[in-house]
């Protein structure tokens, strides 16, 4: 799961990254603004490619695809974006734990197959 949510997690890094340079164009938005609140983001996109993992990882993936989303307010492209990014996050999630239930299922085989040979000999 942690290979493919955190590739999911680095292209919304680069996204965010371009959508802020789209947001620079607005007028009413100052350059700190946007920059802070976009690098907040493109920070939490990198932690969280070590706490996808960990307990409540997955969950704050999920807010920062709620914010994704709703940056589109700001940048309208972004309401497409975020959920194209969002339905990345939903397929990183349920296939990489699927993934991960066939890797233990096969090293678990695996070591029962070992297990059985030693006693055999």
């Amino acid at each position: 799961m942690r290979t493919l949510c955190s590739s999911t997690l680095i292209g919304e890094f680069f996204v965010i990254g371009f959508a802020a340079l789209v947001a620079m164009k607005d007028p009413a938005l100052s350059t700190t603004t946007v920059w802070t609140v976009s690098g907040i983001a493109m920070l939490l996109c990198v932690l969280l490619c070590g706490m996808v993992t960990r307990p409540g990882g997955v969950v704050l993936g999920w807010l920062l695809q709620v914010a994704l989303v709703a940056s589109g307010f700001v940048v309208p492209m972004m309401f497409f974006l975020g959920a194209v990014f969002a339905a990345l996050w939903w397929a990183s999630v349920h296939f990489g734990r699927k993934i991960d239930e066939t890797k233990a299922r096969f090293a678990a085989q695996a070591a029962e197959a070992g297990s059985s040979r030693a006693d055999a000999a």
